[in-house]
């Protein structure tokens, strides 16, 4: 397995530094190094290590989540707390309806199982977002009416309701009791009991931190491991069908430690970003592994075709979701922008419907074209996403007229961070 872990991250680094030299994102080529050294070409990835890839690809999104906390503040939720809201629900809501009602005549799937792959499809990506709307929070692009914000906090809650609904789908699909009512009430239930545990374990951890005063680099990992029991938590309470968004928890621990204090906060964000330069590797390496060519060649054009209509209605929900809102129509496109990428949460379950088809000794061909349709939702959108986002961030959004003083105090933290490795324990 160590072979493999190391040919992989030495293969994705050198993708990742040709791509990127192309101007293309370079979790393609991530994704590209998998696929090629998965079962389905060279297989030359260890059995050991796909059997452990579900979990590396879960602290991978733990790791993104976690980043994203430590950007969000009170002042920008307060701004734009209404707007988030809706955008974090209804334009996922218009996507997977859409993939639910086309899926059996554009794929041949099942109306269930096109519902599943409109769940898979639904969430935005934090591999694409999270980074792009940190870098807008600290070039003051937006800030002033706190767009970034909206978009990291919506986006966040939007992938939580979409595993939500889609772990409820695959339970029913699976031959599992699922209670729908009580699914569709514990989704508020579950935020809110995510959100209050963060808020707490956070509050906990700045306590700790301030108390002890450990380096930057042991509060990262204390804080990553707390938030992979979290997680793990969030897995035991749902096989009992008790409702809690392990998810929103891990990201409100962050929340809360850069509302106790600010300058720690960008001290833990800027470790994280490095910690995410390897597990982001895991997470598209692996994904990339699953793919199977067979099934991608099957789904060709009609899989495309659907993944840009279910694209189109998902842009029409969020465009909705910022009528009322205080943003001019350029700050409105952003957001519609921003909310095209796939990455992620596809890259995490996309391949979960075929490992539960083949566990439970159902046919598998449902499940391996769900699975190519999430990389194909992957390989169109990231890439396509990431230099619109870029784009729009600079042509549709305003600096904030504090900028300046911004930008210099959090490159003053993030040095501190990165100088904070050569202090002694």
């Amino acid at each position: 397995m160590a072979i493999s872990l190391a040919e992989i991250v030495i293969l994705c680094l050198l993708a990742d530094w040709a791509f990127k030299r192309l101007r293309v994102p370079g979790l393609i080529g991530m994704l590209i190094v998998g696929a090629i050294l998965g079962p389905s070409a060279l297989s030359l990835i260890s059995p050991e290590l796909m059997g452990v890839g579900a979990e590396l690809r879960m602290v991978a999104l733990i790791v993104i989540l976690l980043r994203a906390g430590f950007e969000l503040s009170r002042e920008s939720l307060n701004k734009v707390g209404s707007q988030a809201l809706l955008l974090s629900f209804i334009p996922a809501a218009f996507e997977a309806l859409t993939v639910t009602a086309l899926g059996p005549s554009m794929l041949g799937l099942s109306r269930m199982e096109s519902a599943i792959l409109g769940c898979v499809l639904g969430a935005v990506s934090p591999a694409v977002v999270v980074p792009m709307m940190v870098k807008f929070i600290k070039e003051r692009r937006g800030t002033a009416k706190g767009i970034p914000t909206m978009v990291l906090a919506a986006a966040s809650i939007d992938d939580v309701t979409v595993i939500v609904a889609y772990s409820a789908l695959i339970g029913i699909y699976s031959g599992s009791r699922v209670n729908i009512l009580w699914k569709a009430a514990g989704i508020p239930i579950a935020i809110a009991s995510g959100i209050a545990v963060g808020l707490a374990i956070g509050a906990l951890l700045y306590r700790l931190f301030d108390r002890f005063n450990p380096r930057a680099t042991k509060r990262a990992l204390a804080v990553l491991g707390v938030a992979i029991v979290l997680v793990q938590l969030g897995f035991f309470l749902e096989e009992r069908d008790l409702p809690f968004a392990a998810l929103l928890a891990v990201m409100s621990i962050g929340f809360i430690i850069l509302e106790k204090r600010e300058h720690m906060a960008h001290e833990l964000s800027a470790k994280f970003g490095k910690i995410w330069v390897f597990a982001e590797i895991i997470l598209f390496a692996l994904v990339g592994a699953q793919l199977k060519f067979q099934a991608a060649l099957d789904a060709g054009l009609m899989g495309a075709a659907l993944i840009l209509i279910a694209l189109a209605a998902r842009s029409v929900g969020s465009w909705l979701c910022t009528l009322g809102s205080p943003l001019n129509w350029k700050e409105r496109l952003f957001v519609v922008i921003a909310y095209l990428p796939k990455a992620t949460v596809q890259a995490a379950i996309g391949s979960a419907p075929l490992a539960i088809m083949a566990s439970k000794g159902m046919p598998t061909g449902p499940g391996e074209t769900i699975l190519a349709v999430a990389v194909m939702s992957i390989v169109l959108t990231a890439p396509t996403g990431a230099w619109a986002i870029a784009w729009a961030g600079k042509a549709l959004l305003s600096v904030d007229s504090e900028a300046s003083s911004e930008s210099s105090r959090r490159a003053a933290a993030e040095s501190d961070a990165l100088g904070d490795d050569e202090e002694l324990a």
